[in-house]
C-alpha cells in the first residue's frame, strides 16, 4: 500500500510572517476575507495584528468570533450562515484549534453544501471539493491545525466530541510566527505545547507510521523537550522553536493518525470542557506505560530525543521506562497535574470509555484496546 502526505501548499515561518498574509490574498485575486478567530483573541488584541495588516492595505474583511474553546456543531452553523451573508470569497483563520477547526468546517459547508448537517463529516467524509481558500494563523504552538487534514467539533447534545478527516479541509496556506503567541500566558503554552507532544509521541508509534513521518516526529520531540519551558516563560528562542516544533509534529500525524491518548481526552473535553491540551498530558505519561509492549525499540529513540543520557546503553524494558519517566518530569516541570482527581467522576467513566473506543483516533493506537481497558485507565488517573 502506498503511504500519502498532504501538506500546506505555502507555508511562513519566524517572525514576521505575517507580513505575508495580505500579498498571499491579493496575488490570488481575492477581495474579501472572512476572519475567524476567538472572542479572547479580540478581546485582548491577538487578531488585531492580523486586521490592523488588512486595514493598512484596504483590503475588505469580516470578523466572526462565534467560537467556544471547544467548538460546537452550532458555532459552525452559525458560521456559515455569517460567511454566506458577508459575501466573502476566502478565510483567514486567526487562533488555536478551536478558530482553525471551525475555519475549516465552515469552508468545507460552504463548498459542499451536501454536507450541511455537521455531524455527516464525521470520520472520512467523501466530499468533492476543496474548502473555500484559507490562510491559518496561530496563535499557540500545540494544535497544529493549519497543516492538518483533521478538525475535531463538539456534539453538545451527545455530549461528545467527533473527528473529521477530510484531505479537502487543510488551508492551502500556513502563516507560524512566533510573535503571535508570545501573549500567551503561560498554563496555556504549557498545555498547548504538551498537546504538541502528545502528537509527536502518538504520530511516531501509531501503526500507521513510517519513514517520513517518523522524521518528523522525532525531531518534534526533540525541538519540545528543548524548548518548551522557555516557551513557558516566554523566551524568544522558546517561543520560536515551539511554534516550529508543533508544526513539524502536524505535518507527521496529520498523515499517520494517533492514539487512544487524544481518544481518551477527547471525552473529557465534551463532557468537562477540559482543555485539550491539559487532558493529553495527563493521559500521555500512564497511555504510553500501557502501550510500551506493542512499540518495539521505539521508546528508546523517543527517551533520546527527549534528552535523556546513556540509553543506548539500557535493556528494552529500562529504555522505555526513561521514556515515561521524561514526558512525565516535562509535563510536571511546566506544571500539568498528575491526575484527574480534579476533573474525572466516576459515574461518567463508562460512558467515557465507550466514546474513547468510538473515537476515529483508537484505530491507529499501537496496542489493541477495549472499552474495559480504557475504563482501567481512566480509573488510574482518579
Amino acid at each position: 500500500m502506498a503511504n500519502r502526505i498532504v501538506l500546506n501548499t505555502i507555508s511562513y515561518h519566524g517572525k514576521g510572517a505575517i507580513d505575508n498574509i495580505v500579498p498571499e490574498l491579493q496575488s490570488r485575486g481575492f477581495k474579501k476575507a472572512f476572519v475567524c478567530s476567538d472572542p479572547d483573541l479580540i478581546k485582548f488584541g491577538v487578531s488585531t495584528k492580523v486586521t490592523d495588516l488588512l486595514d493598512a492595505a484596504g483590503f475588505p474583511y469580516t470578523v466572526f468570533s462565534e467560537i467556544k474553546a471547544n467548538p460546537t456543531i452550532e458555532n459552525v452553523l452559525a458560521g456559515v450562515e455569517a460567511f454566506k451573508v458577508s459575501g466573502a470569497d476566502s478565510i483567514v483563520a486567526i487562533g488555536g484549534g478551536s478558530a482553525m477547526d471551525t475555519a475549516k468546517a465552515i469552508g468545507i459547508i460552504i463548498e459542499n453544501p451536501e454536507y450541511a448537517d455537521v455531524r455527516s463529516l464525521e470520520g472520512v467524509a467523501p466530499t468533492k471539493n476543496h474548502a473555500v481558500f484559507t490562510i491559518a494563523v496561530p496563535t499557540t504552538a500545540g494544535t497544529a491545525a493549519e497543516v492538518t487534514i483533521n478538525y475535531v467539533i463538539t456534539d453538545v447534545e451527545k455530549k461528545r466530541k467527533f473527528v473529521c478527516v477530510d484531505v479537502h479541509d487543510i488551508p492551502e496556506v500556513a502563516v507560524v510566527d512566533p510573535d503571535m503567541t508570545a501573549t500567551m500566558p503561560k498554563g496555556l503554552t504549557a498545555s498547548t505545547g504538551m498537546d504538541a507532544l502528545t502528537h509527536a509521541i502518538e504520530g511516531y508509534i501509531t501503526k500507521g507510521a513510517w519513514e517520513m513521518t517518523d522524521m518528523f516526529h522525532l525531531k518534534a520531540i526533540e525541538l519540545i523537550a528543548k524548548h518548551l519551558p522557555g516557551a513557558c516563560e516566554n523566551t524568544a528562542e522558546g517561543r520560536e522553536g515551539m511554534a516550529l516544533a508543533q508544526y513539524i509534529a502536524g505535518q507527521g500525524f496529520s498523515n499517520v493518525g494517533l492514539g487512544i491518548v487524544h481518544s481518551m481526552a477527547h471525552g473529557l473535553g465534551a463532557l468537562y470542557d477540559t482543555p485539550h491540551g491539559v487532558a493529553n498530558a495527563i493521559l500521555l505519561p500512564s497511555i504510553m506505560e500501557y502501550n510500551a509492549p506493542c512499540t518495539g525499540d521505539k521508546y528508546r529513540d523517543i527517551a533520546k530525543a527527549m534528552g535523556v543520557e546513556g540509553v543506548d546503553a539500557m535493556s528494552l524494558e529500562d529504555a522505555r521506562k526513561a521514556a515515561v519517566d521524561a514526558v512525565a518530569a516535562l509535563s510536571a516541570k511546566v506544571g500539568i497535574p498528575k491526575d484527574l482527581k480534579e476533573i474525572l467522576k466516576e459515574e461518567d467513566v463508562q460512558f467515557l470509555s465507550e466514546s474513547a473506543f468510538a473515537d476515529a483516533c483508537r484505530p491507529g493506537n499501537p496496542r489493541d484496546t477495549s472499552v474495559e481497558e480504557i475504563a482501567e485507565l481512566y480509573r488510574a488517573l482518579l
